[in-house]
């Protein structure tokens, strides 16, 4: 889900100015120097980053008009991180030389536009200057995102600053990360490294409606882990109980021959934690392969569940996730089971009585 959201659009982190946030003009744009940009190539986790400069269009064409996103960036960039190629349905990505522009299927549906057609976009540029300009199309994308996929229009970001007279003005950089597991600590070595009129936000602030989902889809996936524990507690138990009654005769002549009952109840449970181990490797081996193949290959949702997902701005696909640490989480809290499940023969041995045993 994360993944799917932040990095189709807002990107883990985000570089802005102190204003921008609160009062989403181009007037709390700022510029990008050379010292800047070395300081975040530089910074700890940071993999690139691409200087973007987004607005707010009238669109116009065929006697219609729409509200437009604009944004405009460095395309040869945006299309490593927004994956613009599998997503262009006609035409191309230009050239970040070129003035030409890439609309969002929805959008070009609702004027009836192609590939070579032009669009007129008005607007207000930096400091209250008149922002408009005739554009040609030059490729057609589509986004999973109904919004976005109604109102998009991405061109190169120096066509845009042109537009909007900001040059050389960015409202934000996106910046990728190479490891997303430490995005806190990363923004914590930039907040160092910028000046005071920039802000470093993470995707939490700039996604708030996607934390409110996950953490509702986490409560509800917390309710089904606890009884999917409940079921694998109750299996594990019944085979321990198994185990320990048809070996209440074995138990009783070790104990007979002068076996402590403490080593005992130690090699018993060093066997459940063997079988648990064992079990949980295993089923982790064959079922790697199975989550290699949906993570490249995920499975697409058809039908009406999939227009349910992508309204609320989702592509409809469940893929698997590659982190091993997840399953290094289970099997640890398989083996607390098996450890607690382990009590009961550890009980039935200390109060075995060898010659009860012997005649069962």
């Amino acid at each position: 889900m994360v993944e799917n959201m932040v990095g189709m659009y807002s990107g883990y982190i985000q570089i802005q100015n102190k204003d921008y946030w609160n009062e989403r003009t181009i007037d709390n744009s700022f510029t990008v120097n050379m010292n800047l940009q070395k300081k975040i190539s530089n910074s700890y986790n940071v993999s690139s980053f691409n200087e973007r400069f987004e607005s707010f269009a009238l669109s116009a064409a065929n006697n219609l008009t729409r509200g437009t996103i604009v944004i405009g960036a460095n395309l040869e960039k945006e299309n490593l991180f927004m994956n613009l190629n599998s997503k262009i349905v006609k035409g191309f990505i230009p050239e970040n030389s070129s003035s030409n522009i890439l609309i969002s299927d929805g959008l070009s549906e609702y004027y009836n536009l192609r590939c070579n057609d032009s669009i007129v976009l008005l607007g207000q540029g930096f400091h209250g200057s008149s922002a408009s300009g005739i554009f040609k199309i030059e490729g057609i994308i589509k986004f999973p995102v109904p919004d976005i996929n109604e109102r998009l229009i991405i061109m190169p970001i120096k066509s845009a600053q042109t537009l909007y007279d900001a040059e050389n003005r960015n409202t934000s950089l996106v910046v990728d990360i190479k490891n997303k597991s430490k995005v806190e600590k990363t923004i914590e070595i930039l907040k160092t490294n910028l000046d005071e009129d920039l802000v470093v936000m993470n995707w939490k602030n700039l996604l708030p409606e996607l934390v409110q989902t996950i953490q509702a889809d986490s409560a509800g996936g917390l309710v089904i882990l606890g009884i999917l524990y409940m079921i694998l507690s109750f299996g594990i138990f019944g085979t321990i109980l198994m185990m320990t009654t048809e070996r209440i005769k074995e138990f009783s002549i070790l104990i007979s021959i002068g076996m402590h009952k403490i080593k005992l109840v130690l090699v018993v449970i060093l066997e459940c934690l063997l079988m648990s181990f064992f079990s949980s490797i295993i089923g982790l081996i064959l079922v790697t392969p199975v989550r290699y193949y949906f993570y490249y290959f995920p499975y697409r949702i058809g039908g009406k569940a999939a227009s349910a997902i992508e309204e609320y701005g989702f592509e409809p696909v469940i893929p698997a996730s590659l982190d091993l640490n997840i399953a290094l989480n289970h099997i640890s809290i398989i083996t607390i089971i098996v450890l607690v499940c382990s009590f009961y023969p550890s009980t039935k041995i200390f109060f075995l009585k060898p010659i009860k045993g012997l005649k069962i």
